[in-house]
């Protein structure tokens, strides 16, 4: 590669990098609320599974880009998930609300369901990632180096380089979430919202598919879009931050003392 090439392909990794981490950080919220409610040495076995999941579905879909971008249903059943879980949390806390210790009994005994949730969400985050790596990349010139997965070697290994290092980012983003969620526990209803708007993102690319064409693909491809979409999650996050409060200092009441316990015997 010449000098203009290489800065050309420098360039475009150090803006992957930048989408991959925020598309990590997504991910790994998601999979902070939904480990939030095992005990510690589940919740960390729960993270372990997730993030491998997440190399493995990430890196597989690398490989099958040429396949997932003619099939949209793919991208569907991925918003149509995260849709789910997020109404189904905001119902249950907002609307049918239940007994608190009936919750943590029910909650308990939830750790391979937790795991396959946590998976079916990377299944939804690895086809969004890959996908928006790939149009990004697919600006770049081609290069000499053989075609792999369907993409051109040049292309494919600065997508690779991004999702690596966004992995990474999952990482320990995943801990930071949990440990914030933890100590500010009413902000999982904030971070349910954000999870419900990442699956109103991901039903408009859906929409805008050529096969369904129902949304202008030009408008999903704005920087007015994308300038909406950022606005919203960050105004949903910073909603979330000042009506949660922090409660790492707060005693304890007696049944949270009871349960936890029961939780020890």
């Amino acid at each position: 590669m010449d000098a203009a090439l290489l800065l050309e392909y420098g360039w475009v990794l150090l803006v992957l990098i930048a989408l991959e981490g925020i598309l990590a950080a997504d991910n790994a919220l998601v999979m902070a609320v939904m480990v939030k409610h095992l005990p510690d040495d589940q919740r960390k076995k729960a993270l372990f599974y997730g993030l491998a999941g997440a190399f493995v579905l990430r890196f597989g879909s690398l490989f099958l880009i040429s396949f997932l971008v003619e099939v949209w249903q793919v991208q569907a059943i991925g918003a149509i998930y995260l849709l789910f879980i997020s109404i189904n949390h905001i119902l249950k806390k907002f609307v049918f609300k239940k007994d608190r210790h009936n919750q943590k009994e029910r909650k308990e005994s939830g750790f391979w369901g937790t795991v396959i949730k946590v998976e079916l969400a990377d299944i939804a985050f690895a086809v969004d990632s890959i996908l928006a790596a790939v149009a990004l990349a697919v600006t770049l010139p081609e290069t000499a180096l053989p075609t792999i997965g369907g993409l051109d070697g040049g292309q494919f290994l600065v997508i690779l380089a991004g999702g690596v290092i966004g992995l990474i980012i999952m990482r320990f983003a995943a801990s930071f979430f949990v440990a914030l969620l933890q100590k500010r526990p009413s902000l999982e209803t904030a971070a349910f919202a954000i999870v419900g708007w990442v699956g109103v993102k991901l039903s408009l690319y859906t929409l805008a598919h050529p096969d369904i064409n129902l949304i202008d693909k030009h408008f999903i491809e704005s920087a007015t879009w994308k300038l909406i979409f950022w606005i919203i999650l960050a105004g949903i996050a910073i909603a979330g931050w000042f009506l949660s409060k922090d409660e790492s200092d707060k005693p304890e009441s007696e049944e949270e003392r009871m349960i936890e316990e029961a939780e020890h015997r």
